[in-house]
This record gives structure tokens, C-alpha cells and sequence, in this order.
């Protein structure tokens, strides 16, 4: 056996230990945060008045986007640890967050036993899980981008979203396995409690692992230059437009994304028509497909670059949303929604699987976890985190086509950013200051 071969197993194994630590935290945290929108179904009455199901999900998805609001706090808190103290303790706090909040979920008094105060903890939770999921986005995206090489950096971090997915059909699996081994009545009474202790307990692995990840080559490198200039708004704002850009093209992603995962199997239920077990069923089948075409897409990326991927995106969700959520509004079974959900995150893919690195690409080290986190955590906020609100809205009002158009509205705009942006594959992420020629190659024309 040569020692060259030894070696670049050795590299490959540290390489795929960086990812895997990179992304189990983020598997944990959306399953935490994917939960409370699956099961919301199950505890909304638990902690409001009995009355108007409709009203109790709006007043439980109310409080859901109420944690996005709080994703900005948290990108710029945990963004300015993660570009002053490291990729690794950006990530440990992150996790120790999000553990703290699903214990509180889990162990929230109902309405029956403590008023309205049972919702005042639910709220807190929301807000602590804003703050940790503010800041895993943009430090997970940073970490996954710089520990990997050049032209595999579309590649590998297409395992955030991979990982996103994963937690998500976790959440899905854990369901259908209650669903099926529980009553209704007991699901609605105390049975939702369960993923929540199952979310706190990986959360503590996670954080286990965490202590032990190792730092990425670049930050090393340029945080002994950086000096105070890291992770501070007055350098942010020495790259607003690219802060700007964050925001633009995350916003028709981030709607569409929440649309065809978080908010499809209530729809499915509640729009047209399916059981509750068929809907969930068909999310789980599609995610798995989807969280498979996530490292395929990332790879092409690094072939062909980003843009192509994000515009096919822009495009496909700007002219297919609204037959596709018109043609799933009046499904009857299971293979023509999956069919149907298939198609469109196939589409979603072209943003997903890369929107993590070419965030990541715009910004010089000294600033890149700030840089992703803020604006990508405002953007969410406004878009992301409001997404089945505003659907839940329409409904209520009776026009629900609305939502429709709205999502492909909000893939319209980003579609004009990445048709005026340039590529970004080839930038260097070792650059620190603000005055490189790689900074214009990522602006628009």
C-alpha cells in the first residue's frame, strides 16, 4: 500500500468527518424547527380556546413565524461568533439553543392547565429556536463551503440542505410511525410532546460532537489578519451589496422551499382533500427523492457553475407554481400528489442545492458567517417564516389561488437577480479584504 494512497484516504476521511459534523447539527435543528409545523396540526388546541380549528393554526403558525423574526438576532449574534471566535463555536451554540427549546416545547403546560401561558412558552421556545436557527444556517454554510476544496464546493454544501431534508423526514417517519401505533385522541392529547424530547436528545449528541469538530483551513488563516474588523456591521456595510444580494436571490428560493416541504402535507390534508396519513405519506416519499438529488445538483454546479442552476429554478417555480398547487388542489390519490410534488422540488433543487455556497462565495472570510447570516435571516423572516401564514391567510379569505401567485411572484424577482449577477464558482475564499477583484466578479453586471 503506497503512502500516497494512505494519505489521501486520510484526507478523504477527514474531509467527509467535516461534513457529516458540519451537517448533523443541522439535521437536528430542522428537525426541531420542521416538528412544530407537522405537528401543529396535533397541539394547536392544546393551547388556545376551543373554537375555529382554522383560527387555533393561525394562531399556532402565527407564533411559528414569530421565531423568524427572530433569525435576524440571531444571524447577527451568532454570524459575528462565528467570524470572531470561529466556525466551531458558532455551530456548539447554536445546537445548545435549539436542545433548550424543544425541552421547553415538550414539557409546555395546555391551555386547560396553565391559560394562555402555555402559549407564552411555546412562544419562548419559537424565539430561541429563531435565534439558533439565525445563526446554523450561515455558520453551517460557511463551514461546509470553506472545508472543502475548490471545485467540490458546490458538492459539499449541498449536504446543509441534505441534511435540512434529512431531519425533515425524520420528522415525517416519526409521524407516520405515531400514526399508525397511536390513537388520535392520545396524538392530540400528549403524543405531539414526543418528537420534541427525541429532538432535545439529538440536539445533546450533536453538541457532544460539536466540541470535538475541527476548524476549517481558511478561517485559521484569516482570522490572524483580520484582527477587529471581523464580524462587525461596519464591515457588513462596507459589503451591503452583496448583503443585498443575499436578500434578493434568497427570497423566491426560501417561499417556494417552505411551500413544497413545510407546508405541503397540510395542504395536501386540509386543500384537497387527502387523509391525514396519505399527505404525510407522499411529503416523506417526495423528501426522500428530493434530499437525493441535493449532492447531484451540487456537483453539476461545480461543473457548469451556479447560475445556470438558480435561473432553471427561477424560471421552472416563476411559470409552474400555479398550475402545479391548482393541478394539487384536486388530487385523489397518492401517485398523482407525489407525481406532482416531485416535479416541483425538482425545480426547488436548482436553488437548494447550492444557495449555501454561492452565499458563502460573495464574501471575504473575515465577514462571510455575518455576511450569509443577517441578511439571509431577514429575508427568511419576511418571506420564509411567513409562507404558511400568508397561505393559511388567503384560505381564509376564500382565495386561496392567491398564495399561488404570490409564491411565483416572489420567484419573478429573484429570476431578475440571477439573470444580472455573474458566477461566482471560481472566487477564492482565502481572500480577507474588502478591495479584491474576485469581490466584483459576484455583483451584479
Amino acid at each position: 500500500m503506497s503512502t500516497d494512497s494512505t494519505v489521501g484516504r486520510a484526507d478523504g476521511h477527514r474531509h467527509w468527518r467535516k461534513i457529516w459534523v458540519g451537517s448533523a447539527g443541522n439535521m437536528v435543528e430542522w428537525f426541531d424547527w420542521f416538528v412544530y409545523s407537522t405537528f401543529a396540526t396535533y397541539f394547536a388546541a392544546s393551547f388556545f380556546p376551543k373554537g375555529d380549528q382554522t383560527a387555533q393554526m393561525l394562531n399556532t403558525m402565527g407564533i411559528f413565524a414569530v421565531g423568524f423574526f427572530m433569525r435576524p438576532v440571531g444571524g447577527w449574534l451568532l454570524g459575528r461568533i462565528g467570524d470572531r471566535k470561529g466556525r466551531k463555536a458558532a455551530l456548539t451554540l447554536s445546537v445548545s439553543l435549539m436542545s433548550a427549546s424543544a425541552v421547553l416545547i415538550a414539557a409546555a403546560p395546555t391551555y386547560a392547565v396553565a391559560g394562555y401561558g402555555g402559549a407564552a412558552v411555546l412562544l419562548v421556545a419559537r424565539l430561541l429556536q429563531g435565534l439558533s436557527v439565525g445563526g446554523e444556517y450561515a455558520a453551517s454554510a460557511t463551514y461546509l463551503t470553506e472545508a472543502s476544496a475548490p471545485g467540490r464546493r458546490g458538492f459539499a454544501s449541498s449536504f446543509q440542505y441534505v441534511s435540512m431534508t434529512v431531519g425533515q423526514l425524520i420528522g415525517l417517519g416519526l409521524q407516520i410511525i405515531l400514526q399508525h401505533t397511536m390513537s388520535d385522541g392520545a396524538l392530540h392529547s400528549w403524543g405531539w410532546r414526543i418528537p420534541f424530547i427525541v429532538g432535545a436528545l439529538g440536539a445533546a449528541v450533536v453538541f457532544y460532537l460539536r466540541r470535538n469538530m475541527l476548524e476549517t483551513g481558511v478561517y485559521e488563516v484569516a482570522s490572524a489578519e483580520a484582527g477587529e474588523e471581523s464580524g462587525t456591521l461596519a464591515t457588513l456595510w462596507k459589503h451591503r451589496r452583496e448583503a443585498f444580494l443575499v436578500m434578493a436571490l434568497t427570497m423566491g428560493g426560501t417561499v417556494a422551499y417552505y411551500t413544497y416541504t413545510v407546508y405541503l402535507t397540510k395542504y395536501l390534508a386540509g386543500s384537497a382533500g387527502l387523509p391525514q396519513q396519505t399527505a404525510t405519506l407522499v411529503s416523506f416519499c417526495a423528501l426522500t427523492v428530493f434530499a437525493c438529488l441535493q449532492p447531484l445538483a451540487g456537483g453539476l454546479s461545480d461543473r457548469i457553475g451556479r447560475r445556470p442552476l438558480l435561473i432553471t429554478f427561477a424560471v421552472g417555480s416563476t411559470f409552474l407554481t400555479v398550475p402545479i398547487m391548482t393541478t394539487l388542489r384536486h388530487v385523489s390519490g397518492f401517485w398523482s400528489a407525489l407525481g406532482l410534488a416531485l416535479l416541483a422540488l425538482v425545480v426547488v433543487t436548482g436553488y437548494t442545492s447550492i444557495n449555501a455556497c454561492v452565499k458563502a462565495e460573495l464574501f471575504p472570510t473575515h465577514i462571510r458567517a455575518l455576511g450569509v447570516a443577517l441578511p439571509y435571516a431577514l429575508a427568511n423572516a419576511l418571506f420564509g417564516g411567513t409562507a404558511e401564514y400568508v397561505a393559511l391567510w388567503f384560505k381564509k379569505g376564500g382565495i386561496e389561488s392567491g398564495y399561488y401567485w404570490y409564491v411565483a411572484g416572489c420567484a419573478a424577482v429573484s429570476l431578475v437577480v440571477y439573470l444580472s449577477m455573474r458566477e461566482t464558482r471560481e472566487i477564492d475564499l482565502h481572500r480577507v479584504g474588502s478591495d479584491t477583484p474576485d469581490r466584483e466578479q459576484a455583483l451584479a453586471s
